[in-house]
């Protein structure tokens, strides 16, 4: 028995160092993403985005992104890298923060098709993973309309971060982590700068013109490779974050969701908080609720709290990419806090709001179960038919 204890702790021990090294890996990747867009120009970097004028643009990559990538964490910390590197403007970021709350949202609708050869089971899972969807949908329905035509989250997030200390002194955002996590940022920039002079692509021209057009060309073609590089190392390190936290947590998070059952909404807020919080990831909290609907032990009712505190608690990797992203980085990751506890504030408190959204995933719940059809419906129809549409009504 002793030794099976020493052995668990062991086995917990490694798991919290690899998560620590995971954490720094991924600020450091914040930090190269940033530094290779730097790098690209001003130039470049407007011509990859101009097309995110378009706010719906911009929602629909979020929306895609994410569904691709499984991980709104992901396109949130991205985001934050450019908005941080001045690569991507504020009123641009701002919907593909939005359309990532969306996209997250398919996770829960992929993991419900475990119970597809159910009929019964299954109406209860799909309705409970869409009634994700719907909220997240629902939610920016209502704000980016109003943030369109009052910027009230950008607004109120510049005000806080220039009331913050750490950016009253000319806009300058150091910290002890930036430095620490600088420092891979800069050993991975020079080990890559130097493979490509080995191999000849980086090198010194004769003339003045040409150096001038050689280092155009080559900081580009490094500034292209360290992105794609940073792009990997974020999601990679978000992926061992989360497996350890899910293998760290997973039966604690069962017996927690379990004892909420019986409890009030804002208990059950907290925990889908704190739950997301832990393991870096809203995508696991509600889809550990999906078989729980399944079965019919959680009511949509009972876990429409749960999932709130999930879109809450996921704010936390936006915030801590932000810690490495100056002022610019923190002012996008406040927009998207700002986002989820609006969204929060306009159900939890209103059993007539919380009623739209449950209402809406009961009724696609019980018309997927008499034909599978719904569930491709569903999906392309929030996926990409609402952000096509949009795109087009906008032009």
């Amino acid at each position: 028995m002793t030794d099976s204890v020493e052995q668990q702790r062991a086995r917990w021990l490694t798991r919290l160092m690899v998560f620590v090294c995971a954490i720094y890996v991924f600020l450091a990747a914040i930090e190269l993403f940033g530094d290779a867009f730097k790098m690209m120009g001003k130039g470049t970097a407007d011509a990859m985005f101009c097309g995110l004028e378009n706010p719906f643009a911009g929602l629909a990559v979020g929306i895609i992104v994410t569904a691709i990538l499984q991980s709104s964490s992901a396109t949130t910390s991205t985001v934050v890298a450019m908005v941080g590197a001045q690569t991507l403007s504020l009123r641009c970021a701002i919907p593909i923060i939005m359309g990532a709350n969306i996209g997250t949202s398919i996770t829960c609708a992929i993991v419900s098709l475990g119970h597809i050869t159910e009929n019964v089971a299954f109406r209860r899972a799909f309705a409970g993973a869409t009634v994700h969807g719907f909220i997240n949908l629902l939610t920016v329905v209502v704000l980016l309309p109003l943030e369109l035509s009052t910027g009230i989250m950008e607004k109120s997030a510049r005000w806080m971060v220039e009331n913050l200390p750490l950016a009253s002194h000319g806009g300058s955002f150091k910290s002890p982590v930036k430095t620490a996590v600088g420092w891979l940022a800069e050993k991975i920039e020079w080990c890559f700068r130097e493979a490509l002079e080995t191999v000849g692509l980086l090198d010194v021209r004769e003339t003045a013109a040409k150096a001038a057009q050689a280092s155009q060309g080559e900081s580009s073609l490094l500034a292209g490779m360290l992105a794609v590089f940073a792009l990997i190392m974020i999601i990679a390190s978000l992926v061992v974050i989360t497996k350890n936290m899910k293998a760290l947590m997973a039966d604690r998070i069962e017996e927690w969701l379990n004892r909420v059952l019986s409890r009030n909404g804002l208990l059950g807020l907290a925990i889908g908080m704190v739950v997301t919080a832990v393991v870096q990831s809203s995508s696991i909290t509600t889809s550990l609720l999906i078989p729980m609907f399944g079965s019919g032990v959680l009511a949509l009712e009972a876990g429409f709290p749960i999932m709130l505190g999930a879109n809450v608690g996921t704010t936390i990797t936006a915030l801590l990419a932000a810690a490495v992203a100056g002022p610019a980085g923190l002012t996008i990751a406040l927009v998207h806090t700002q986002f989820n506890l609006l969204g929060t504030m306009m159900f939890l408190p209103f059993k007539r709001m919380r009623q739209i959204p449950i209402f809406l995933a009961d009724t696609l719940g019980a018309a997927a179960e008499r034909n599978r059809l719904w569930v491709a419906a569903y999906m392309v129809t929030v996926f990409l038919l609402l952000p096509a549409a949009g795109i087009l009504i906008w032009k």
